[in-house]
């Protein structure tokens, strides 16, 4: 049975070559589909995906396969592994020229995540993580931002995140940034370039399994909007919001979530 750096190096050389698809769709006008609620998806979309289904499982032919673009089968919860993939995680972006997408791509062992890689091909950015190796960014090593005062923390996430009923105990201060992708988002706080993410929607997990390992392999904490811990490859393939970020920060925001 392969182990995870060996689960991690075939993420990268599919990663690497969805990003090879997307560039050549990339400022094309590319097709574009509505899925209703589920906002858009491209011909890029569908085209990475279906490289993506036939790399991996041809690679790994006994994992299980849950992705954005193709149809759930129950038949993943039977697996021991399975593989969780976002093929354009921010379409939206994508479609409007915006050079923050990314390929989200990770592997889950009885639902947790054990390898993983993150692609920015338009920026030129390959996160990569395996459990109990660390995590690097195009092959330098990771680490999350030292302890710093939650007034005084950068963190990513939408307005929307901040209104006062999510926050019995009263609305956090700090300084806050925004990235179309949430894969770019937690790959940025794995990097060390913001001290922690915060999303309190319900959250599909092939947005957030690749950079849950970076976020912990680079010595933070995930956990759902709660405090809880992530699980992956529900039956619904569906998490509680996403708080990650460095300890102290992720402590902080927790406790302010909590009932009063």
């Amino acid at each position: 049975m392969p182990g995870p750096e060996e689960d991690r190096a075939l993420l990268i050389e599919a990663a690497l070559r969805a990003g090879d698809i997307a560039r050549s769709h990339f400022g094309q006008n590319p097709d574009v589909f509505d899925k209703g609620d589920e906002g858009p998806v491209t011909e890029a979309d569908l085209a990475i995906d279906a490289m993506l289904h036939e790399v991996l499982l041809g690679a790994r032919p006994d994992y299980g396969w849950l992705s954005e673009e193709t149809e759930d089968s129950a038949a993943r919860l039977a697996q021991e592994h399975v593989f969780i993939c976002d093929p354009i995680d921010g379409t939206r972006a994508f479609i409007e020229g915006g050079r923050s997408f990314s390929h989200s791509l990770a592997v889950a062992r009885n639902g947790v995540v054990t390898a993983a890689a993150v692609f920015l091909p338009m920026r030129n950015k390959l996160y990569a993580a395996a459990a109990r190796a660390g995590a690097t960014m195009n092959d330098t090593p990771l680490r999350v931002t030292p302890p710093v005062d939650l007034k005084d923390a950068t963190i990513l996430t939408t307005r929307g995140n901040l209104q006062p009923h999510h926050w019995p105990r009263g609305v956090p201060r700090f300084g806050r940034s925004y990235r179309p992708s949430l894969a770019y988002r937690m790959s940025l706080v794995g990097e060390g370039r913001f001290d922690a993410m915060i999303t309190l929607r319900p959250t599909w997990e092939w947005d957030i399994a690749a950079g849950t390992l970076l976020i912990e392999e680079a010595g933070g904490v995930v956990s759902d909007g709660q405090g809880k811990s992530l699980r992956f490859n529900n039956p619904t393939p569906q998490v509680n919001g996403v708080i990650a970020g460095a300890s102290a920060v992720h402590g902080d925001l927790v406790g302010l979530r909590a009932s009063a």
